[in-house]
């Protein structure tokens, strides 16, 4: 896998908060400090449905999403996005997730293709240090 570090450009990441969830402060802290990392960050906003998620990503062209869920949808909506992104052929979009989610549910969710689980509490520099190391830049 290529870091950040060996890229020709910075790695493209798509933050976003599907369904009901209002919570969007958690997906604010990580979009500021993926971008004060040098990544390029694009943040959906609120209340989006994974399909215009899947459709942002593939527009954006990124390099993975980052899916913050407060909700407790978390064994939903990572199966559907990534359901969704097989279907569109951007099965290669790294999928990795933030919020409240039980021990295992993580372990599920990591088992069905999510790359990561960051729970609260977790410091924004071991995101940052994750993504570099974790996420191919397609080019």
């Amino acid at each position: 896998m290529m870091s950040q570090g060996k890229a020709t450009r910075p790695v493209r990441i798509l933050i976003a908060k599907a369904g009901l969830d209002g919570h969007d402060r958690g997906a604010k802290v990580i979009a500021r400090a993926l971008r004060d990392a040098g990544m390029e960050v694009i943040y959906t906003g609120l209340h989006q449905t994974v399909e215009n998620i899947v459709r942002a990503a593939i527009q954006e062209d990124v390099d993975c999403i980052g899916l913050s869920i407060l909700s407790g949808a978390h064994m939903t909506l990572f199966p559907e996005l990534l359901k969704q992104l097989k279907a569109e052929k951007a099965e290669d979009i790294v999928v990795f997730g933030g919020g409240i989610v039980p021990k295992d549910d993580i372990e599920a969710l990591l088992a069905a293709g999510v790359r990561q689980i960051f729970i609260p509490g977790t410091h924004t520099k071991d995101v940052v240090e994750w993504i570099q190391a974790n996420v191919p830049v397609h080019e």
